[in-house]
Parts: structure tokens; C-alpha cells; sequence
């Protein structure tokens, strides 16, 4: 496994990527026409779940129209734009693709008119049965323009719309495997959906007359709504300007939430499933200085998903929590890449150590994960660099030993350090002074002691039928 300089420059390298972020708005008076950009509000807050690309579909109550294209949100809609677009209601979303080549052409939401008018759709997931059902489709004749997922959503509804739209979505929601937390808009009906096992998150909101549906209830924050509920796995909502209708007719499943969303996807002011994540990872750092503690100086966390577990651990062992390493966060995606002979100073640029935090000190560095393990590697280094006598490593969550298959970009389980490693090689590889991972039964302790979460990639336990393994 190369864990070398030269893969140090981009350290987000070594983090799972986030999946997708969903949003919706209806208002059911159909009398605000701010529904683009609540949705663009909507899509700031969960810009941190994909940075590919991003859209909004709008509706004026009688067409709906679909603006997207490559880039953050800040980039593809500026104030003209959103002039021009309004609507009563909208979806939105961010992509960073699991399923679908990176191109303007996967961008979602994705739209196709239809006998009883135009639905738009936008997910965030993997449908394990994708290409089998795509297959199906295309024998019959469907001919598909992008590679998405979504698409399969979209057709399966069309195909099924003479027998009523309601029975389409229902019968399309029950032909698709895998995660799914998805919104769909008509001319004038908003629509969610949350996969039976619930392994991708999906929220209730309101404000006013306007109800929202989120990936994220951040998203609800920063439009100045409030959070409802969380959408139940296998629910299926519908909105009109008569209220709320919701459907659930699958059969009873255990609830099988990714726990990778508390663990690092999330935003930290998010709730999620009556779990605030903030609070969560507060209670792993506490469980890491409780089970696997060390004798050091300063608690410090890796910029930015480290610091509350950090917080955390500094609470319960009574070692002061400092700042130990600074992240630059101007560094965008047109960043010239250095020349070879720069590369190994050129890491300084994206982060660097504080050096008077941390010269002279045995460091404590929580971390939220270990993928391949070039961050671990290179954040220790800066550290001794900065002057640190040893560096400890905490994880936040267990081994990760398995990919994951429902919507999160993984690699192949060859490229994981700890499924070929032992925890005391892997410390030997990264530099560390000692390393301690979280248990799965620790994990779940942190999460209020249900087992009621996806833990596929740390167990090889998934909560359905995978496809080849990676």
C-alpha cells in the first residue's frame, strides 16, 4: 500500500466521499414565488454533501423548468439568475457521483415529460439494481440519456403513470434495491421518499404555509424553517397545496441508518433520526478516553470532522483540548498543482501545524476515520514536524475493513489499510506513537445504544444483498 509523499497533496483524498444532498420546498398556497431560491439557501447549507455539480427544478404551478450545470452552487446560480427563476415550489441538489460518469449531462435534478405533464427528480443513493432494471427497460425499448440512477427512477414512474400517479410512484419506489432518499416535483405537488431500510437520511420541515424536505435538517436552519420529523424508511410523502399525504405499505424492515452520516457526512448542527450529531460525536471522544486512553499533553482534532470527538475526549480525560493543526479554507478546485520538486512543501498550503500548541507537547490527535491512512500519515508528520514529542491517534469509529455499495464513494477493499493491516502495523505505517480505533458495540453506545445502523463497512454485514464484491 503506497502511502507515500507523492498521494499527500490532496489529503481529502483519503476521507469517504459524501454521497449527495436533496431539497425540496412546496408552498402550499401557492402564493410565494421564492421557492428558487429558498432552494438555493437549501442547497448552501448541504454544499458539504456533494461539490461536482448541483441544480434546481422549479415550478410556477403550471410548467416546471430545470436549471444546473458543473460547479458549487455559488457558481452555477448567480442573483440574475434566481430572478429569472421563482417558482411555488422546488427541488434542489448536490452531487458528488457514486453512480454516473463526473458530467453536466448526470447533473441532477433530472427531468422527462410524460403523458399528464413533466416530473423532475433528484437522489441521493445507489440503487444496488440499476443496471439489471436498465437493462429490462432498454430490452423494451426505453432509450436513456445519462448513466444515473435517477433516470431509472424517472421511467419506472412513467411507464406506470396510466394506472395513476400515486400507484406509479409506489410501484417504482417497490421495483428499486439499494438507498435512496429522493425528491420529486410535478407542476404542482412535491414528492419524497426514503428507502425501506432508511440507510439514506431524509427530513420534514416547515415554514409558514411552505413545507420542505432535506437531507440534512441544517438545510431547514439556514431557510429559517423548522424541523417535523424524519421521513420514515419506506415512507412515501406527497405535498400539494391540500396538505400532506403519507404512504407506507412496505413490508416492516429493521432501520438501517448509514452510520457514516454520524460519524462524518453530516453537518455537526444537524439532527438526524432523534440523534443530534454534534452530541454524537462528542459521546465517541468521550468513549475513546474512557476505553482507549493515553498519557499526553494536549487533545487536538483533525481539521474538521476530528474536533468534537476531540472535545469530547478532552472533557473526559481532563487533557487540555488545543488547536493543533490550521486548515486553509480558500484553497478551490483551480488550485495549480505544484511541480514534483514542490509537492513535499506544498502541503503546508492546504494545512499546516500550530506550532506553539504543540512543540514540545505528547499530542493526543483524534481523527474521524482511516481509509487508505495517507492523512493520518501525513497529519503526524506535520506535528513532529511542528516540534510534537510523540502523537497518539484516536478514531471515532471502527476499522474500516469493507466498501460500502449504497451510495458512498468507497475504494476497493484492497485500498483499505485496515483490511490487510493490524492496528499495530498500521500505526507502524503512519508514524503513530500508539493508534486505538472505536468498537462497533462503542460505536453504538455513541449513537444512544440502538443497533440500528448500517455498519457494513466495518463488519461486512450489510442490510441487503450487495452486488460482486470490490
Amino acid at each position: 500500500m503506497n502511502v507515500g509523499n507523492e498521494v499527500f497533496f490532496d489529503l481529502t483524498k483519503d476521507k469517504f466521499r459524501e454521497e449527495c444532498g436533496v431539497f425540496g420546498i412546496l408552498d402550499t398556497s401557492f402564493q410565494n414565488s421564492n421557492a428558487s431560491l429558498m432552494s438555493y439557501y437549501g442547497l448552501f447549507a448541504l454544499q458539504h454533501r456533494g461539490q461536482e455539480s448541483c441544480g434546481i427544478a422549479y415550478s410556477d404551478g403550471e410548467t416546471v423548468e430545470v436549471k444546473k450545470d458543473m460547479g458549487l452552487v455559488s457558481e452555477v446560480f448567480s442573483r440574475n439568475v434566481l430572478d429569472e427563476m421563482g417558482g411555488v415550489a422546488a427541488i434542489g441538489h448536490v452531487r458528488y457521483s457514486t453512480k454516473g460518469d463526473s458530467k453536466r449531462i448526470n447533473a441532477q435534478p433530472i427531468s422527462v415529460n410524460y403523458k399528464l405533464g413533466t416530473i423532475a427528480v433528484a437522489h441521493n443513493g445507489t440503487l444496488v439494481n440499476a443496471d439489471v432494471v436498465r437493462e429490462l427497460m432498454e430490452d423494451g425499448g426505453v432509450i436513456f440519456q445519462t448513466d444515473s440512477d435517477s433516470e431509472v427512477i424517472l421511467n419506472l414512474i412513467a411507464r406506470s403513470v396510466k394506472r395513476g400517479f400515486r400507484t406509479a410512484i409506489k410501484e417504482a419506489m417497490q421495483a428499486v434495491k439499494g438507498s435512496y432518499a429522493i425528491v420529486m416535483l410535478t407542476e404542482n405537488s412535491l414528492i419524497g421518499a426514503r428507502d425501506p431500510y432508511g440507510i439514506r437520511p431524509l427530513c420534514l420541515g416547515k415554514k409558514g404555509d411552505q413545507y420542505l424536505l432535506s437531507s440534512e435538517s441544517c438545510a431547514f436552519d439556514a431557510v429559517g424553517g423548522e424541523l417535523i420529523r424524519d421521513v420514515k424508511p419506506g415512507e412515501i410523502i406527497i405535498i400539494t397545496k391540500d396538505g400532506i399525504e403519507s404512504i407506507n405499505e412496505v413490508e416492516q424492515t429493521i432501520t438501517s441508518t448509514c452510520s457514516f452520516e454520524y460519524i462524518y457526512f453530516a453537518r455537526p448542527d444537524s439532527q438526524m433520526d432523534d440523534i443530534g450529531i454534534y452530541k454524537a460525536r462528542e459521546r465517541a471522544g468521550e468513549i475513546l478516553a474512557k476505553n482507549h486512553p493515553v498519557d499526553a499533553d494536549v487533545v487536538t482534532g483533525a481539521p474538521d470532522s476530528g474536533i468534537p470527538a476531540a472535545v469530547g475526549f478532552s472533557r473526559a480525560s481532563g487533557i487540555p483540548y488545543e488547536i493543533g493543526l490550521v486548515k486553509n479554507r480558500y484553497i478551490g478546485r483551480t488550485f495549480i498543482s505544484p511541480t514534483q520538486e514542490m509537492r513535499e512543501h506544498s502541503v503546508h498550503v492546504k494545512m499546516n501545524a500550530l506550532r506553539a500548541n504543540v512543540e514540545g507537547k505528547r499530542i493526543v490527535l483524534i481523527d474521524d476515520s482511516i481509509v487508505r491512512g495517507t492523512t493520518g500519515k501525513r497529519l503526524i508528520t506535520l506535528l513532529k514536524e511542528a516540534g510534537a514529542l510523540e502523537v497518539h491517534l484516536r478514531i471515532s469509529s471502527p476499522k474500516v475493513q469493507y466498501p460500502c455499495y449504497f451510495g458512498i464513494d468507497t475504494p476497493y477493499r484492497s485500498d483499505l489499510m485496515a483490511s490487510a493491516s493490524s492496528t499495530e502495523e498500521m500505526s507502524e505505517m503512519i508514524g503513530a506513537d500508539s493508534l486505538e480505533f472505536l468498537t462497533i458495540d462503542e460505536l453504538i453506545e455513541s449513537l444512544g445504544g440502538r443497533d440500528r445502523f448500517c455498519m457494513g463497512c466495518f463488519s461486512g454485514v450489510y442490510p441487503l444483498s450487495t452486488p460482486v464484491s470490490m
